[in-house]
């Protein structure tokens, strides 16, 4: 009787942990509002072969057993060292002509969070913020402040120069052209705004994280911080969805996006493409935004929602192989694409 009663648990507890494992997936986004005009041959596969770095990075982490944070940092630490992307090497310039980076995590087991605002000289946001989750007792560090965390915690700081690239300097030249001569903008207003990194992930333990890193918006001033940092507008986590968004991120701040699309997941029992769609191309659009997001829920179904010509998108599920699209009408597994009659096209970087 002992040791059928001894057994009898030994398959209660190995039914648990059979329900509460999961096939890791890892998704990814690259900024939303992808001109395909402003992109050549050269251009369109230097951006593909660093999403599928990306993934498989993260991917690499997740086949390893380790948790979706790391998949999730891995990923990311791969588009802020490109300069294709706005975050990290790529980041654009403020009117001050500065580079000036965001970025935030969090975790959906415990709902940890970490951000960094308004850094100059961290090479790799994500890798702060990540820091201020596990090491200190705050959410969020701005400026001087976060950088001198950053020293304490060995996060590596470069010269600001290492930031600059020709391309988005000549893109703050522009605007700032225009301005003086008080002339209209060739580019839609919202073209500042636009381009951002994310990733979200779920591991072999079924918890979710998501992270978010931008430069920005280009010609920015006195400070101003979008919805990357801002925890449950830009980047959201618990434990049935994970979001990290990618626009005019003072719609997503007004909206809380991100939030807002894991409540419909959770109260509403909204799939991801559902809830994705509700907010990105429903709420945030009726104000006047545009933008996109990567959604992931615990299931596993993941949706790319967004309503621009393109977005920087991909994933990868357990057979290791990456999945990646730059336009809208490549037409990914996950996409939930807003069709607008005349779509104005809204560059992401």
């Amino acid at each position: 009787m002992r040791i059928s009663k001894i057994a009898a648990l030994a398959l209660a507890l190995a039914a648990a942990a059979t329900a509460q494992a999961a096939d890791p997936v890892l998704v990814i986004h690259g900024g939303a509002g992808v001109i395909r005009r402003d992109n050549n041959k050269a251009d369109e596969a230097d951006i593909r072969k660093a999403l599928e770095t990306a993934l498989r990075n993260g991917h690499a982490e997740l086949k390893a057993g380790k948790s979706s944070t790391d998949a999730v940092v891995a990923a990311l630490r791969v588009l802020e060292d490109d300069p294709h992307f706005n975050a990290g090497k790529g980041a654009v310039f403020t009117h001050d002509g500065k580079n000036e980076m965001d970025a935030s995590i969090m975790e959906g087991e415990g709902q940890r969070a970490g951000a960094v605002a308004a850094v100059h000289r961290v090479r790799n946001p994500i890798t702060l913020a990540r820091a201020v989750m596990e090491h200190s007792e705050h959410v969020m560090l701005v400026g001087d402040g976060a950088e001198m965390f950053a020293k304490e915690q060995g996060i590596t700081l470069v010269d600001p120069s290492y930031f600059r690239t020709e391309k988005r300097w000549q893109q703050l030249q522009k605007i700032l052209k225009e301005e003086a001569a008080k002339q209209a903008s060739t580019d839609p207003e919202y073209v500042k705004h636009i381009g951002t990194t994310g990733a979200v992930a779920l591991d072999s333990k079924g918890h979710l994280a998501a992270g978010t890193s931008t430069g920005g918006m280009t010609n920015k001033r006195w400070g101003r911080v979008g919805d990357s940092p801002i925890i449950g507008a830009g980047t959201w986590a618990d434990g049935g969805c994970a979001f990290s968004g990618t626009g005019w991120g003072e719609y997503y701040i007004r909206t809380h996006a991100a939030s807002n699309v894991c409540a419909r997941v959770k109260f509403l029992k909204e799939t991801a493409a559902q809830a994705g769609a509700a907010v990105i191309n429903g709420e945030v659009v009726k104000m006047g935004g545009d933008g996109g997001a990567i959604v992931l829920t615990s299931d596993g179904k993941f949706a790319f929602p967004f309503n621009t010509e393109g977005m920087y998108r991909g994933w990868i599920g357990t057979d290791g192989v990456p999945h990646v699209a730059l336009y809208a009408d490549d037409g990914m597994t996950g996409d939930v694409v807003l069709k607008k009659e005349e779509a104005v096209a809204t560059p992401a970087h």
